[in-house]
């Protein structure tokens, strides 16, 4: 274990209070804080005093949707569970949840072993896992039942992608019926697969091939659709619901909707959505491509909305869904096809920096910044206080952010193992300095100091969300 350490003279942010405070730090954990200057703050004593005068003192990112390593038509997502979380250091994030994936026709075991096995001892920064549910039947029902025991306590099942994750709305009604006994929480990839099918095989029959049309038939009004179906299913089970990735005005209206009547409907956005937009699929020479991942890009138009709803709480959740393809040799596979380019984009490092931005812009407001980023995510997904916050008791994973150094984000620069940034040459304010995870100190001024194998597998409790 880490000796003590004081953190000295930052501004501390966590989702409910700003305070300028000495933050001390013993045996990998938050052990005592106080305000910066007073007698309480003076007497704290350590081998090592990290001075953080002029910046922010803010907990370590929990990014709760991140696919290292994940199979996706025909190849394999860019980052191991090496490379994607000390990426994921770099960008202040010091917890991630990944997603283990059950393949039709075996266990939920088998695929929470193999994912385990990839991970373990790999890792730069803690992790847990959701656990994909593709084959719902009764022995799979039992044995989410032994999952949520054990700290694998959500599942995600995807209304898309027919023939790979899809299950029909009797198979997710049966395993919504099952989180409601077990306190599991569903997660739900909310898109009209068997629908956005026939609008793909339409459009590649008039030629339309380039990887705009990937967003064009992935259409708005079929991901406000699934959400609408995937919020009533929930309602008839009475279980509780997180919808994954919400990019579009609709389907934020269909859960502000379904929470107005008090259902406990959560939904999360990512940055590509709130900075991105179909101008970036349209983008010439199959660069598009690098802009392919589901659900799709929407027009700019959607971003107010989205933002609008990470104001009133309509959307809880920023995580990342970063699931990096190279261009070079895997976005490549859907030349002439935009149906067979991998569906992600790299973005763990970049997610702390774009919404700090966003709170330079005026979007969001820095406590805001927290609780979406850090504190709501390890509530959603049973890990707090342990994680996203600063109080004493909580693991001692805290990032020591400079708010006014400037930074261009580039491919050049970044340390995700993909081949290009999807926000190149974009000029943000804010960049984290100095990482610490349960103590250790992972980036120490712009410098990487920690190790494959420190982070290590968390398990969690239910949702600690619900009203």
């Amino acid at each position: 274990m880490t000796g003590r350490k004081v953190i000295r003279g930052g501004l501390v942010i966590t989702a409910s209070d700003e305070i300028h405070a000495d933050v001390l730090i013993e045996d990998g954990r938050i052990a005592a804080l106080a305000a910066s200057g007073t007698p309480a703050a003076e007497a704290f004593t350590a081998e090592q005093i990290i001075d953080a005068a002029g910046k922010y003192v803010i907990p370590g990112g929990v990014d709760a949707h991140t696919h290292m390593e994940l199979p996706f038509g025909g190849t394999f997502a860019s980052d191991t569970f090496e490379t994607g979380t000390r990426a994921a250091a770099w960008g202040g994030t010091t917890t991630i949840i990944d997603f283990a994936v059950q393949s039709v026709g075996h266990t939920l075991r088998e695929g929470l072993d193999a994912w385990h096995a990839k991970a373990e001892g790999n890792c730069a920064v803690d992790y847990g896992f959701h656990m994909i549910v593709s084959d719902v039947n009764q022995d799979t029902l039992k044995e989410m039942d032994l999952l949520v025991e054990e700290g694998v306590t959500s599942f995600k099942q995807f209304m898309a992608y027919p023939g790979v994750f899809y299950s029909d709305d009797g198979q997710i009604l049966r395993a919504m019926q099952r989180s409601a006994e077990n306190g599991g929480l569903i997660m739900m990839h909310a898109e009209n697969g068997i629908a956005i099918d026939v609008l793909v095989e339409q459009a590649l029959a008039r030629g339309e091939t380039d990887p705009r049309y990937h967003g064009e038939v992935r259409k708005a009004l079929l991901e406000a659709e699934a959400t609408h179906r995937a919020i009533r299913l929930a309602q008839v089970a009475g279980a509780p619901l997180y919808v994954v990735h919400v990019s579009a005005m609709e389907a934020v209206a269909e859960l502000a909707r379904a929470r107005d009547e008090g259902l406990n409907v959560f939904g999360e956005t990512c940055p590509q959505y709130l900075f991105l937009s179909t101008d970036n699929l349209a983008e010439p020479d199959f660069e598009g491509s690098k802009y392919v991942c589901s659900t799709p890009l929407r027009p700019k138009e959607h971003q107010a909305k989205l933002w609008q709803g990470l104001r009133t709480n309509d959307l809880q959740v920023v995580s990342t869904d970063h699931c990096p393809f190279c261009f070079v040799g895997q976005k490549e596979l859907g030349r002439g096809d935009f149906s067979k380019i991998p569906n992600g984009l790299p973005g763990v490092e970049n997610r702390m920096d774009l919404l700090h931005q966003a709170v330079v812009d005026g979007h969001i407001s820095r406590r805001r910044w927290i609780e979406i980023a850090c504190a709501t995510p390890a509530r959603m997904f049973g890990l707090y206080p342990k994680k996203g916050t600063i109080t004493p008791g909580a693991d001692a994973d805290v990032v020591i952010y400079d708010p006014h150094a400037e930074q261009v984000v580039s491919a050049e620069t970044h340390h995700m193992n993909v081949d290009y940034s999807a926000y190149e040459g974009k000029r943000l304010t804010g960049r984290v300095e100095t990482v610490l995870s349960r103590g250790e100190l992972v980036i120490t001024e712009r410098e990487y100091t920690g190790h494959a194998g420190h982070g290590v597998y968390t398990p969690r409790s239910t949702c600690q969300y619900l009203n």
